[in-house]
C-alpha cells in the first residue's frame, strides 16, 4: 500500500495512529513510520493529538489538514448555477446560487469564475489555495477539441475551445464532465447506491440523460456519450424538434414535452412543471393526466434499457424525476405491463444536490491526488539537493 493509500485512509478514518494504520493496511510499524513522515513534511497531515484512556504510552494520532488546500464543486444548468467551496475533506464551507441570464459562453464563464471566486472568499478560503474545481455541465466532454458536443441547452457551450477557456478563467486545475455522469457518482459514493455495483441514475428535467455504474465503475463508452438516453427513438417523432440537443425521448419526455401537454389539454397561466404537480396533487384532471402521461414515457425508457444492462437499481433524478409520490407508482405500474424486468426503482436520496455532490467527491479525490503527489515530488526534490 503507498502513501496516496494512506493518505485516503486518514482521510476517511482519522485521527488516527500510526499502529493502527499498520494493522489496517498490513504495513510493517517502520514502513507506516517513513510513509507519515513524508505526509507531515508536505504539510497534509498532521499531528491532532494522542490516545488517552489506555495503559502503555499514549500514541500520536494523525489527520488531514484539511486546510492544505480547497475545491470547488459547480452545477451548471440552463437557468441557474450551484455552486459550493469545500476543504480537502469534502466539509463544504461555503454555498452560492444564482439564476444565469447570460446568452454567450463567454459571459456564462465569467458568471461561474465570479461566482466561485466570491463564495471562496466567503468560505475564508483564498483562492490560490483551491486546488480543483470540477464543473458538471449538460453535454460530452470531447478530448480532441477541448469543447462539449450535444449542449446546446447552454449558449455557445458547444463551440472549440470552451473548456479551455473555462480553465483560464478560474487558473486552477478544472475537471469538466457530464452532469448526470457525476449524479451518479454522487448517488455512488454518498448517496443511496452506496451498495450498488451495477445502477442507472436517470435524470429527467429540462434534459434527459442516464448515468451507468457497472461493475462498481461509471461508465462512459467510446466517446463519452453512454447514457444520452435523449437520442432514443421513443415518443411522437412530430415533435422531435431536429436540433442536435433534442432527441426523441427529450422532445416527449423532458420539461418542455410536460409543458407543452398541459397547455394542450387547457391548462392556463404561467406554467411550470412544479406546478403541474402541484395541481395534479390537489386534483385537477387534466394536470393528472399530463404526470401520468410523463410516468409512462420514462417508464418505456427505463424499460428499453434495464434489458441491455441488467441494473439492480435505478434512481430517479432531475426536476421531474424528484417528484417520487407521483410518479413511482405510477412507473412501477407500466414497468410491470411491458416489462419482465422490474428492478427497484427509488429517488435520488441526495435530491437537487446529487450534480453537486458528484462534482465534490470528484473535485475532493483529484485534490487529495494533486497535493499528494506536489509534496511528495518536493520532497523528493529537497532530499536530492540535501544528498
Amino acid at each position: 500500500m503507498n502513501g496516496r493509500t494512506v493518505l485516503e485512509l486518514i482521510a476517511a478514518d482519522g485521527p488516527i495512529s500510526r499502529a493502527q494504520i499498520a494493522r489496517i493496511t498490513g504495513m510493517s510499524k517502520p514502513t507506516a513510520s517513513v510513509t507519515l513522515s513524508r505526509l507531515l513534511q508536505s504539510g497534509i497531515v498532521h499531528e491532532a493529538g494522542h490516545t488517552s484512556g489506555r495503559k502503555g504510552p499514549a500514541a500520536v494520532l494523525y489527520a488531514l489538514n484539511t486546510r492544505a488546500g480547497g475545491v470547488v464543486a459547480v452545477d451548471l444548468a440552463r437557468n441557474r448555477i450551484r455552486l459550493a467551496v469545500a476543504d480537502l475533506a469534502g466539509d463544504v464551507r461555503a454555498r452560492a446560487e444564482e439564476p444565469t441570464r447570460v446568452r454567450s459562453a463567454a459571459g456564462l464563464i465569467d458568471h461561474v469564475g465570479r461566482l466561485a471566486r466570491t463564495t471562496a472568499r466567503r468560505a475564508g478560503t483564498p483562492w490560490r489555495s483551491i486546488t480543483c474545481c470540477v464543473v458538471g455541465t449538460p453535454g460530452v466532454v470531447s478530448q480532441e477539441t477541448h469543447s462539449l458536443l450535444l449542449a446546446d441547452s447552454l449558449p455557445g457551450w458547444s463551440r472549440p475551445g470552451v473548456v479551455d477557456a473555462l480553465r483560464r478563467n478560474l487558473g486552477t486545475m478544472v475537471i469538466v464532465d457530464n452532469d448526470v455522469d457525476l449524479a451518479a457518482i454522487g448517488e455512488q459514493r454518498v448517496g443511496g447506491a452506496r451498495d450498488v455495483d451495477d445502477f442507472v441514475f436517470v435524470s429527467v428535467g429540462t434534459g434527459i440523460g442516464m448515468g451507468l455504474v457497472l461493475g462498481g465503475r461509471l461508465y462512459r463508452g467510446a466517446h463519452g456519450a453512454a447514457g444520452e438516453i435523449g437520442y432514443l427513438a421513443l415518443g411522437d417523432p412530430a415533435q422531435t424538434t431536429g436540433r442536435r440537443g433534442s432527441g426523441g425521448l427529450e422532445a416527449a419526455a423532458g420539461t418542455e414535452a410536460m409543458l407543452r401537454s398541459a397547455r394542450g389539454l387547457g391548462l392556463a397561466g404561467r406554467m411550470s412543471v412544479r406546478r403541474i404537480f402541484e395541481a395534479a396533487r390537489d386534483g385537477d384532471a387534466r394536470a393528472q393526466k399530463v404526470v401520468a402521461d410523463e410516468a409512462v414515457r420514462v417508464a418505456d425508457a427505463v424499460a428499453a434499457v434495464v434489458p441491455v444492462i441488467d441494473p439492480a437499481l435505478v434512481v430517479l433524478g432531475g426536476e421531474i424525476g424528484l417528484e417520487a409520490d407521483l410518479l413511482l407508482t405510477a412507473i412501477e405500474r407500466r414497468l410491470k405491463e411491458i416489462s419482465p424486468l422490474q428492478p427497484p426503482v427509488v429517488v435520488s436520496s441526495l435530491g437537487t444536490d446529487a450534480v453537486l455532490q458528484g462534482a465534490l467527491v470528484t473535485a475532493v479525490d483529484a485534490a487529495q491526488d494533486s497535493v499528494f503527489t506536489q509534496a511528495t515530488e518536493s520532497s523528493a526534490v529537497a532530499q536530492s539537493v540535501r544528498a
